[in-house]
């Protein structure tokens, strides 16, 4: 009977090592250990190239190989007949297997000896079942493709964007058992995500932002492909990629950031990007404590989970920018603020990058800061209250950059660290395309306008 690549997909996770037999030029058979055998697609796999060694001479000069992989529940062995093709030292498959072997690295105690040179693509030739005991596999942990039926059915009620991603970490929680996740927005034109919702942490993280190629998540969003670790591994971990980050950007303290929310040691990564045609909105990421919790199965469904994600959160962009909610004249703030009283709370803008400081307590910076700021000064100066999601996107002085632009999103991010902060300011929504602001206290703008 033959044997279909994706009925082995376990065997490909790296939780055994592979053995990969080869043959030299003048006949000299040679046998070595692999890091990883890669599942690429139904007729192909990747296979690390990590040192120039015999392996590597052969293959260059007859590109056949035939390698060993084992089941790692079952016990099943299997042998794959393969035929060289190419490398590739770059790109979403490179980073992919670079990122998997940093956490078995580090699992096997060679982090800083495990290099990734590049991926070596093999066709597969035949799959051989070796003859020989085996274990009953288990039960399967829980039926994948009902829980993304049923968060497929749920989801599509949703009717606003907070709902829709509220709605999807309780899929995750309740339907796949995956009890850290969060959710960010990308910010294309500072190239950055920001966390607009979280489950499952200490802290949530609202606000918390990583740059493009930082971490697991920042990997996934500039690769655009899913990335999956089964073991801690260091340089994928938060606290380096915001250090990295930091250093890029000439900053040596982490004052007036918003930390990333994770688990204090991540044993099991998942990062999968959001997308909706050919736009990138954001990523899926959960993790969690336990050793190869996910696997390809899991990543399978979480990518097409993160597909409806995509459309859904476009589709209800585009509503929310087709609504014209009530026109916003100005209005008194009576209920809303106008007897306000106690101590002035002042409000600290940076025009550098639109950072909000509420006394001496850092808020939100980027384009939320620069709503929250043209909100108060127009309630400062005009007395009002209420605004609309359309004005909002034509004001200049917010400056959001494209259609694209993700106001829901912002708008959420700033109402929660509010929220968070407990701050005398609330921002409501009373209607669909509306929001009121609430202030109570006394404000005073302090407007630090950036360096020349």
């Amino acid at each position: 009977m033959k044997i279909a690549l994706d009925a082995i997909r376990n065997c490909l996770d790296g939780a055994i090592p592979g053995q990969i037999a080869t043959v030299a030029a003048d006949g000299t058979p040679n046998v070595a250990y692999l890091s990883q055998v890669q599942y690429v697609d139904a007729r192909h796999v990747a296979l690390s190239w990590q040192f120039f060694n015999s392996t590597r001479r052969n293959i260059l000069d007859i590109p056949f190989a035939r390698v060993a992989v084992i089941d790692p529940v079952t016990a099943a062995q299997y042998r794959l007949s393969l035929q060289y093709l190419r490398t590739e030292s770059e790109g979403p498959l490179f980073e992919t297997m670079k990122a998997k072997l940093a956490g078995i690295a580090s699992h096997t105690g060679m982090a800083g000896v495990f290099k990734l040179l590049g991926a070596d693509i093999y066709r597969v030739l035949r799959i051989e079942r070796v003859p020989g005991a085996t274990l009953p596999a288990p039960p399967p942990r829980r039926n994948l493709l009902a829980a993304l039926r049923a968060s497929a059915e749920q989801l599509c009620r949703c009717t606003d964007l907070e709902g829709l991603l509220g709605q999807t970490l309780d899929c995750l929680e309740q339907r796949f058992d995956i009890r850290h996740a969060m959710i960010l927005m990308l910010d294309a034109a500072v190239g950055r995500l920001y966390t607009v919702a979280s489950r499952g942490y200490e802290i949530s993280g609202i606000g918390s932002e990583i740059a493009l190629g930082d971490g697991v998540i920042g990997v996934a969003a500039r690769e655009r492909t899913p990335i999956r670790i089964g073991h801690f591994a260091a340089d994928y971990s938060y606290g380096r990629a915001i250090r990295d980050s930091l250093a890029r950007e000439g900053l040596v303290s982490a004052a007036g950031e918003i930390p990333l929310p994770g688990l204090p040691r991540s044993s099991s990564q998942l990062a999968v990007p959001i997308h909706a045609g050919r736009l990138l909105v954001g990523v899926l990421y959960v993790e969690s404590p336990l050793e190869q919790r996910f696997g390809y199965d899991d990543e399978d469904a979480l990518v097409a989970l993160a597909g409806g994600l995509g459309g859904a959160i476009q589709l209800l962009q585009q509503h929310a920018a087709d609504d014209t909610g009530r026109p916003g004249a100005p209005e008194q703030t009576s209920g809303d603020g106008a007897d306000t009283a106690g101590r002035a709370l002042t409000v600290r803008h940076y025009a550098e990058n639109d950072s909000i400081f509420l006394d001496d307590d850092y808020l939100i910076k980027g384009v939320a800061g620069a709503i929250l700021w043209t909100l108060l000064h127009d309630y400062t100066q005009q007395g009002r209250t209420h605004f609309t999601n359309r004005e909002l996107r034509l004001d200049p002085r917010i400056r959001l950059p494209d259609i694209s632009d993700n106001l829901e999103a912002r708008l959420i991010l700033l109402s929660r660290r509010l929220q968070e902060k407990n701050a005398p300011i609330r921002i409501d929504k009373p209607a669909r395309g509306c929001l009121r602001l609430g202030v109570d206290r006394p404000v005073e703008l302090v407007d630090i306008l950036a360096p020349r």
